[in-house]
């Protein structure tokens, strides 16, 4: 398949600068520097409202996240890419959506039972639905803040410009360099973070061509793990409706970093993400390089 090109007017030099790959990539991520000063004001006004952020405007803080950064993607396609922001098409947006979130909670589900089987986690005890708002507003940032920029932009332009290949491992190792910076992290949790989470859902982008179902297992795996087994996310310590007592060897249990960093997330996740990009493939959705693409013209699939 191609990939979607931007609206490039042919006679101008301008446009076919500002619409080369790395240039647009550039722009789209100031566009998400700029969601993200956005952010931080509507963050200071509701943390005015809920200073502990434990309640409610917990995750009306995580819909309000969402919000900017979705607008800011779809102000970026619509103006600089100059074309109609298909990623966000409402069409089976619901089907598509719902299909992440149960495949997010089911994976992460199958996840703790292993680690459960092999003595790992046991429940001791369990807590209030009050516990969720935070979690919820945690998963909804984390589902559309990174879903945007790790497959919206950085995996979508690379691939572009490159091919599927090259732009799912260079994504793939940036999600997992980024998780560098949470807390009890490290190189192990980035590797299992690159291999299992950045392969299911570059995947995951490419069966489907949109953000949906990206956005749903990554927002569904994030509530699933604090706010149901209240499992730590990504190093963040979080309280969930069950508490568990987790004790073995970091390699059963991810330690500190929390089971994304465990082997049987690594096992069970990565195989279902090489089993989506088989999907991808037997549906033709594999972008070629620029190199080994045909030169003649032919139908773009919208892939935004």
């Amino acid at each position: 398949m191609l990939p979607t090109e931007p609206n490039t007017p042919p006679s101008s030099m301008v446009w076919k600068v500002v619409h080369f790959p790395l240039v647009l990539l550039a722009i789209g991520l100031a566009f998400m520097v700029a969601a993200g000063a956005l952010s931080g004001l509507v963050s200071g006004v509701l943390q005015r409202i809920e200073p502990d952020g434990n309640g409610p405007m917990g995750a009306v803080l995580g819909a309000a996240v969402a919000a900017v950064f979705t607008g800011a993607y779809l102000a970026f396609v619509w103006l600089v890419e100059r074309r109609r922001p298909t990623a966000f098409g409402l069409k089976g947006w619901a089907r598509e959506l719902g299909a992440g979130l149960l495949i997010g909670f089911l994976i992460f589900s199958a996840i703790v039972g292993v680690i459960a089987l092999f003595g790992g986690y046991r429940v001791v005890g369990t807590r209030g639905p009050e516990v969720l708002w935070p979690v919820l507003g945690i998963a909804l940032i984390s589902g559309f803040t990174e879903e945007i920029i790790m497959r919206g932009l950085i995996f979508r332009l690379i691939e572009r410009w490159l091919g599927s290949w090259i732009a799912l491992a260079m994504s793939a190792a940036l999600f997992g360099v980024g998780h560098l910076a949470n807390p009890n992290a490290s190189w192990l949790a980035a590797i299992c973070i690159a291999l299992e989470a950045g392969i299911m859902l570059g995947a995951i982008y490419m069966v489907t061509r949109r953000l949906w179902a990206a956005i749903g297992i990554h927002a569904a795996w994030n509530f699933t793990q604090g706010g149901i087994y209240g499992i730590a996310i990504s190093g963040l310590d979080t309280k969930g409706l069950l508490v568990p007592r987790i004790t073995g060897p970091d390699l059963l249990t991810g330690g500190a970093f929390g089971a994304e960093a465990s082997l049987p997330a690594l096992v069970l996740a990565t195989a279902l993400g090489v089993a989506l990009l088989v999907i991808a493939h037997r549906r033709g959705n594999i972008v070629a390089p620029f190199w080994a693409r045909q030169s003649t013209p032919a139908e773009s699939i919208a892939t935004a």
